[in-house]
């Protein structure tokens, strides 16, 4: 899965699972050059992160709710009504983007196959 953002595409991995949710980006030194979802995730904490980091709040049709730039390591950002994604992303990414609008994903062809398997 890639986010476009005007000619740049961000690789994205979704975060499943217990322990990927739980740590994210804690404790990576070097600069990140992809980025992280989290579906059904309303509270977001950048504690023990090592670099500032970009964060976008969307609902389940990925229209940008909220953007966080240059967000600093132990900052909290408390629940919002209809937020369904949060997007962790590279430094300097959210400039680029605008409240209302929505977000460009681009699925790889095994996404797809695995979503029309799950709508059959």
């Amino acid at each position: 899965m890639y986010l476009q953002v005007k000619n740049k595409k961000i690789k994205l991995i979704e975060q499943v699972g217990f322990w990927n949710r739980f740590k994210g980006l804690k404790f990576v030194l070097e600069p990140i050059d992809y980025g992280l979802r989290f579906s059904k995730k309303k509270f977001v904490t950048t504690n023990f992160l090592c670099q500032r980091i970009d964060i976008v709040l969307t609902d389940k049709e990925d229209n940008i709710l909220y953007i966080y730039e240059k967000m600093k390591t132990e900052k909290y950002i408390l629940p919002r009504r209809k937020v369904y994604h949060v997007y962790f992303l590279p430094l300097n990414t959210a400039k680029d983007l605008k409240i209302g609008t929505k977000l460009k994903i681009i699925k790889t062809k095994k996404e797809k196959e695995i979503d029309q398997k799950k709508q059959s």
